[in-house]
């Protein structure tokens, strides 16, 4: 890859490669050479000079390169899936999913390359504006760090590096350790089809060196899609920047007496269980009226326990390996303590190595760790309500609020309480598990900052910078203008 040589050449620091494994058989699928924290200096330089390479590159080249990476993967959507299969665990079917978001991903930030470049200023709108005229355009903020996660490994990178390139900046990318090898494949593409190779670094190397560049003054954004834990410490030390994060959720969904009971369930087995739950808008806490608790969980449980789990690269496959069999132990780990506490497990609550059997309980108590908190695992909640309200206080009990859904067929109930849930997004007759790649994605409460999608990923990489021009009036009246004009042409 394009990236090797470079990489190889910078890192004489660190021995140790990063090895890359498949998630379901364990085997190696590379090693890569890693930084140091010694090494982030030099990155910052080269990111640094690359962002008048970035800015100079026309807004049609831009938008070009971009259309032509699109064709370019919707082209090796086999290879990318099945990258995708084996360093993050997505089965087959999910990962070509993934690939074509991808492709629109994008083509969205193609089309904010040629469309979203500033207004006109209304100066004259105002007394004090009287005899000024201009605009606004977006210029780019410079150097982006961009850090992505391991969970959506092609279409999270796809969703930093398309709107920063529209926008004219630079990126030092640095993929989750875990699944760096699809995001170096679209990069690649992106040179393919024209990127010049200084606009886009990727490194690897651990949290030393992303600190370090997190620190970097030169650095004007951080755009980070990861946990809690880790946003915490880059807000802690990034300095005077911009900072768009998305950092999880505890996804509820509301099910309401009158809600299709079919649609409901099916549309919440695939959120809850989508990715192996590795999801931060899965399905996580179901809230289900008392009247159909009992129908609705039984018919939920049976859903689940004809799911296939195992090997992703098979075509009926439904629920692929977790990121390592570490991550499914601790989510098993989580499922035992709450059965402890009193929960009742409908089925699931094995593991098969990194295969966690997606797993339904119900009776959880609102204090287990499995309520509380983020599963991002195979797991998922029932819990009984008897009244609206104590549905939305329920659902609204949790600091962390991505998005939700709500089922119902009454179309004012359905707005009321999406208008009294606490979320990024609210979906109705739907799971909290839906994203379209152009709308506005990010939470409401602790640890939302800024929106994702690619419009507003774009506006947030780029600032406006005015131009405005003062024209003053002729102090001799026009009529006067024109009859000297006249006498003027009569003599000649």
């Amino acid at each position: 890859m394009a990236e090797t040589a470079v990489l190889e050449a910078r890192s004489q620091t660190l021995a140790a490669p990063l090895v890359v494994l498949d998630k379901f058989t364990g085997a190696t699928l590379a090693e890569l050479p890693q930084l140091t924290a010694a090494d982030a200096d030099d990155l910052i330089r080269e990111g640094q000079a690359a962002t008048a390479v970035a800015a100079a590159l026309p807004r049609h080249e831009r938008a070009r390169i971009l259309d032509d990476a699109a064709q370019r993967l919707s082209q090796r959507e086999d290879v990318a899936a099945r990258l995708i299969v084996a360093e993050a665990g997505k089965t087959i079917r999910q990962a070509r999913r993934e690939v074509a978001r991808a492709v629109n991903t994008l083509r969205l930030s193609a089309t904010q390359a040629r469309s979203n470049v500033g207004e006109v200023v209304p100066f004259d709108g105002y007394a004090a504006g009287a005899g000024r005229q201009g605009w606004f355009t977006r210029e780019p903020l410079g150097l982006v760090l961009a850090i992505t996660p391991y969970n959506d490994p092609l279409n999270l990178v796809a969703h930093k590096l398309g709107p920063a390139i529209a926008g004219g900046n630079a990126v030092i990318l640095k993929p989750s350790q875990l699944t760096p090898l699809s995001a170096r494949f679209l990069v690649d593409l992106l040179v393919e089809a024209g990127l010049p190779e200084p606009i886009v670094t990727v490194a690897h190397g651990d949290r030393h060196l992303t600190q370090a560049l997190v620190r970097a003054r030169q650095v004007r954004m951080v755009s980070f899609t990861g946990g809690f834990a880790t946003g915490e410490a880059i807000a802690a030390s990034a300095g005077v920047k911009r900072l768009e994060m998305e950092l999880g959720g505890n996804a509820p969904v509301l099910v309401f007496e009158d809600a299709d009971l079919d649609a409901a369930v099916t549309a919440c087995v695939s959120g809850a269980f989508w990715a192996a739950g590795q999801n931060c808008i899965g399905v996580q806490r179901i809230l289900v009226h008392r009247s159909i608790q009992h129908d609705f969980t039984l018919a939920v449980a049976d859903a689940t326990r004809v799911l296939v789990a195992g090997d992703p690269t098979s075509e009926s496959t439904d629920v692929g390996p977790m990121i390592s069999a570490q991550a499914a132990a601790a989510a098993l780990a989580t499922v035992d303590a709450a059965v402890a506490e009193g929960a009742l497990l409908l089925t699931g609550g094995q593991r098969r190595g990194s295969v966690l059997l997606p797993t339904v309980l119900a009776k959880v108590p609102t204090t287990a760790r499995l309520w509380r908190e983020e599963a991002f695992a195979p797991v998922v909640a029932i819990v009984p309500f008897d009244t609206e309200d104590e549905a939305v206080a329920i659902a609204n009990d949790s600091e962390f609020a991505l998005q939700a859904g709500v089922f119902t067929q009454d179309i004012d109930r359905a707005l009321r309480v999406a208008s009294r849930i606490e979320a990024g997004g609210v979906m109705i007759n739907d799971s909290s598990d839906v994203r379209l790649d152009a709308m506005p994605f990010g939470g409401s409460k602790y640890g939302s900052m800024g929106r994702e999608g690619v419009r507003f990923a774009y506006e947030a990489m780029t600032q406006p910078k005015v131009i405005a021009i003062t024209h003053r009036a002729s102090s001799t009246p026009p009529t006067a203008t024109i009859a000297t004009t006249a006498t003027e042409g009569a003599k000649r």
